[in-house]
């Protein structure tokens, strides 16, 4: 079993368009999102993945991913997967020996857009780059699954504003 460790932030500014490395566009779609259980289907630029997640325990949770047949993966979205269906380009950022993940949200989740980083141990130390802002590991509505449900559109000015 894969374990995935990962912190998620708030970006409050856009200096890491000055430097990263990769950018990659997303679509993806949940097939279910229980409690226990959530399951993905993605589409990258180059491929499509079935990834079945575990239960969060802190920032830690099990993860299973399969790599499929990008058809396949784009009918599954198509006919199985909740709406809205995630929209996002994901920029690949290094600081400080870490590689941070930002996801800048189009479509319904527009205006949304969170850095996250993997660990490979939960105590692994790191620093945050210059674009980070508030901590959200943990805020279930910050979760790619929850904004299939409930985008950022949705969400009250209040919301927002936690952030």
């Amino acid at each position: 079993m894969a374990t995935e460790i990962e912190h998620k932030y708030i970006v409050v500014n856009d200096s890491y368009l000055h430097g990263y490395s990769h950018k990659s566009y997303f679509r993806q779609g949940y097939l279910t999102t229980q409690p226990h259980c959530v399951v993905r289907v993605r589409i990258t630029d180059t491929c499509a993945y079935l990834t079945i997640k575990g239960k969060n325990s802190g920032a830690s949770r099990a993860e299973y991913e399969f790599e499929i047949d990008i058809d396949k993966a784009q009918s599954m979205l198509d006919t199985l997967c909740t709406t809205p269906i995630i929209e996002k380009t994901r920029y690949l950022y290094t600081h400080q020996g870490h590689t941070w993940e930002i996801d800048r949200f189009v479509g319904d989740n527009e205006g949304l857009v969170i850095a996250e980083i993997e660990l490979n141990d939960e105590n692994e130390a790191y620093e945050l780059p210059p674009f980070v802002g508030k901590n959200v590991t943990g805020i279930a509505r910050y979760y790619n699954s929850n904004l299939s449900q409930r985008p950022y559109s949705q969400w009250s000015e209040e919301e927002k504003e936690v952030i």
